[in-house]
């Protein structure tokens, strides 16, 4: 997931959980957005 931008990833966090995709992905993105200290909307 490095080759995402920031803004790229919190986009993609943000359409995962509007499309209700699976959890496993979301955590995914949670984790990754935990080691660049970005903050997740819910």
């Amino acid at each position: 997931m490095k080759t995402l931008s920031d803004q790229a990833l919190l986009d993609a966090y943000k359409k995962a959980k509007l499309l209700n995709l699976s959890s496993e992905f979301i955590l995914l993105i949670e984790e990754e957005l935990k080691k660049r200290k970005l903050g997740s909307t819910q």
